[in-house]
């Protein structure tokens, strides 16, 4: 296990801190280990592509082909009044 060691936090952030760990009933420790993770995974599942996700997800159901990104395309809403 790594260590790490924060300097010069502001005191609001470390109340702060200190008021969500008491919250949960949570160890500051393990609070920031909480906190530290949800950045990392939110960092991770934001850079993938959503149709690399749909693709990885329905790969082993039989799709074959590649599902187009769309980047910075209009996309109109459905019209269900027809």
């Amino acid at each position: 296990m790594a260590q790490l060691i924060v300097r010069n936090l502001e005191m609001d952030v470390k109340l702060g801190l200190k008021q969500f760990a008491a919250r949960n009933g949570w160890s500051m420790e393990e609070s920031v280990r909480l906190i530290l993770r949800r950045a990392v995974n939110e960092e991770i599942a934001q850079s993938q592509k959503l149709g690399s996700l749909i693709a990885k997800r329905f790969n082993s159901r039989g799709l074959k082909k590649a599902l187009p990104e769309l980047h910075g395309q209009n996309i109109s809403p459905a019209d269900f009044h027809s």
